[in-house]
């Protein structure tokens, strides 16, 4: 079909592929810990990096990359703070990038400021810098991953016993935090900041119902996040439609159909 073979096209496959590998990975690590909402969070405070990199005239994605970074650092910080009550890191930092991005915008009133592609998702303008970037992202996760499976799924499981096992627990929270913030920062062109999280969440929710095994998550959770994305877009491509809803309501299909399957298959 034509749209296959135009360029822009093409270019929001590759990323669009990349992503779907990254994202569902750092989200069924997220999910396991409790820890959904980080995506939320970490993508507003990108949001107001991004306002900013445009205020400033920098990359606007380099600038949200740096933003999520920090917050990530800020939510292990606050999360050992209030050990107790852990979900506020969460909630504080995601008011802060509010507010944050809320007074960017403000400021940039008088600026060519093209914000609602990083908000709602414009797969189709990706450029060989975004590509590279993501690319960038997807080998330093997997890389990180693959090194530290084992010391990730101690830690994921049961984090009292990876302390008390001598794992150095400090450091791969916010090794995970960072890798999460990386992931983010990436996807927000791809389906936007107000969507991020459902491609972090959602196909690690299908995944750990379908699934029996940690092994078989992981690997589900990546092949449905290909599946959602890659459909989503050839959908969103032949229909005219939005790419970033079109491949979260895709999402939430794949999540009913798997919850009904297995309800089924139990019955």
């Amino acid at each position: 079909m034509d749209i296959l073979s135009a360029e822009f096209f093409q270019r929001a496959l590759i990323g669009g592929a990349l992503i779907a590998v990254t994202a569902p990975l750092m989200g069924l690590f997220l999910v396991l810990r409790r820890l959904a909402m980080i995506g939320d969070t970490l993508a507003h405070v990108s949001i107001a990096g991004v306002a900013l990199g445009f205020l400033v005239n920098v990359y606007p994605v380099a600038v949200g990359l740096l933003f999520a970074i920090l917050a990530s650092f800020a939510i292990e910080l606050l999360r050992r703070t209030y050990r107790t009550y852990a979900e506020l890191s969460i909630a504080i930092i995601m008011s802060g990038g509010i507010a944050l991005a809320s007074l960017l915008f403000t400021m940039g009133k008088g600026f060519n400021m093209d914000v609602s592609s990083y908000l709602f998702g414009s797969i189709y303008t990706l450029n060989q810098t975004d590509l590279a970037v993501i690319a960038g992202v997807t080998i330093i996760v997997l890389s990180m991953v693959l090194i530290h499976k084992k010391e990730l799924f101690l830690l994921t499981f049961d984090e009292e016993a990876a302390s008390v096992s001598g794992l150095p627990v400090k450091y791969f929270n916010i090794m995970l935090s960072v890798l999460t913030a990386l992931v983010i920062s990436a996807s927000i062109k791809i389906v936007g900041a107000l969507l991020v999280s459902a491609l972090l969440t959602i196909p690690a929710a299908c995944s750990l119902t379908l699934s029996r095994s940690f092994r078989q998550a992981v690997v589900l959770v990546v092949i449905i996040g290909e599946i959602a994305v890659l459909a989503g877009l050839w959908i969103a491509g032949i229909g005219n439609l939005a790419p970033g809803g079109t491949i979260v309501l895709l999402l939430i299909g794949i999540l009913a159909v798997s919850v009904m399957t297995t309800r089924i298959m139990r019955a």
